[in-house]
C-alpha cells in the first residue's frame, strides 16, 4: 500500500498554535518537506512504500572504541586541533553557512526571521542541531529534515565540550573519558538517523572545543569534527552590522558559523544584508555535503 506524505499538516499539528503562527512563513516559502519524487525504482512518482526507510549502516562497535582510547592522554584543546576540519578542500568561490541549535537554558528558540531568509533567497546551509533543541523543537526538526536546502548535522546530545579528562570551556563541563565522548556523539548520532533516513557526516561539539583524542573517537564513530573559519554572530551577539562584516570577510572556503536557536539576535538582519553583497562577488553558498570534502 501506497500513500502521499503530507510532512506540512503533520508539523503544524505537533507544533501547536503559537509556534506554528511564528514559522508560518517559514513554511510557506520552504513547501512540501519531502521531494514528490519516490526514491524506490517501479514505483510511481509522487508514491512511496508506508513506513519505508533505506537500510542503516551497521552501527560501530562502541565497546572497542572506548578500549582503543582508554588511558589516552590527549595534548591539545581547542576549536582547532588536529582532526578538526575547518574549511573546505576545494575552495573555488564557494563558502559554507553552518547554523547551531544549541538547545537547553536560553537556547531552545527559533529564529523564524532566519529561517525564512534562508528559504527565500534558497541559501544552502548545515545545521548542527544539538539533542536539548530537538528535544523542544520536535516538530520542526522534522520539518527541516525534509528541506532540501537544509543538510542537518550533529551538535551532541547535551551540549558539551568534548573532552577525555574533563576540560571545561565558557563554563561548561567536559565529557570526561572515551565512554562519555561516545554518549555525546552517537546518542545524537542514533536520533538524527532516526530522524533524517541517513547517518549524519559531521559533528561539532558543545561550545566547539575539544581535543585531539576526543575528534579521533569521532572519526572512529564515522563523524568529522567541523570547527569555524569565520564566527559570523559570537553567538548571536553581534549588531546586525558586524554581523554583516564579518561574513563578507569570509574567504573562498570559508566555514562560517552562526546560530539559529537565538531568534532575539541580529543574525538574520546581518546574514541578509551579507548576502547581496557576497553573491555580487560570485560567491555560491554550499552545505557542507555539497562542498565535498573539507579540510582542516
Amino acid at each position: 500500500m501506497y500513500a502521499r506524505a503530507n510532512r506540512r499538516a503533520v508539523l503544524l499539528g505537533l507544533l501547536g498554535g503559537g509556534v506554528a503562527v511564528a514559522l508560518q512563513s517559514y513554511l510557506d516559502l520552504a513547501g512540501p518537506a519531502v521531494s514528490e519524487a519516490s526514491p524506490i525504482p517501479g514505483v510511481p512518482d509522487g508514491l512511496i512504500p508506508d513506513g519505508w526507510l533505506p537500510a542503516p549502516p551497521p552501527p560501530p562497535d562502541t565497546a572497542a572504541i572506548a578500549a582503543k582510547y582508554a588511558g589516552a592522554v590527549p595534548h591539545e584543546w581547542g576549536v582547532a586541533v588536529p582532526g578538526t576540519a575547518a574549511r573546505l578542500a576545494v575552495p573555488e568561490h564557494r563558502i559554507a553557512l553552518t547554523f547551531d541549535a544549541c538547545g537547553g537554558p536560553q537556547g531552545d528558540g527559533v529564529d523564524a526571521d532566519l529561517l525564512a531568509l534562508l528559504e527565500r533567497e534558497r541559501l544552502p546551509a548545515t545545521l548542527f542541531v544539538n539533542g536539548r533543541w530537538i528535544d523542544a523543537n520536535p516538530g520542526l526538526t522534522a520539518q527541516l529534515a525534509g528541506n532540501p536546502l537544509l543538510e542537518l548535522a550533529n551538535h551532541g546530545t547535551r551540549h558539551l565540550p568534548l573532552s577525555v579528562t574533563g576540560k571545561s570551556a565558557y563554563g561548561i563541563a567536559g565529557t570526561t573519558s572515551p565512554a562519555e565522548v561516545i554518549d555525546e556523539v552517537w546518542v545524537n548520532h542514533s536520533r538524527l538517523l532516526e530522524i533524517t533516513g541517513r547517518p549524519p557526516r559531521w559533528f561539532r561539539p558543545g561550545t566547539a572545543y575539544c581535543d585531539e583524542v576526543a575528534a579521533a573517537i569521532v572519526r572512529d564513530l564515522g563523524e568529522q569534527v567541523v570547527g569555524f573559519t569565520v564566527n559570523g554572530d559570537a553567538g548571536a551577539t553581534l549588531p546586525a552590522a558586524k554581523v554583516q562584516a564579518a561574513v563578507t570577510s569570509a574567504a573562498p572556503g570559508s566555514v562560517v558559523i552562526m546560530h539559529v536557536n537565538r531568534p532575539a539576535g541580529a543574525t538574520a538582519e546581518g546574514l541578509a544584508a551579507a548576502v547581496p553583497q557576497l553573491r555580487s562577488a560570485g560567491v555560491e553558498f554550499v552545505t557542507l555535503s555539497g562542498a565535498g570534502a573539507l579540510a582542516s
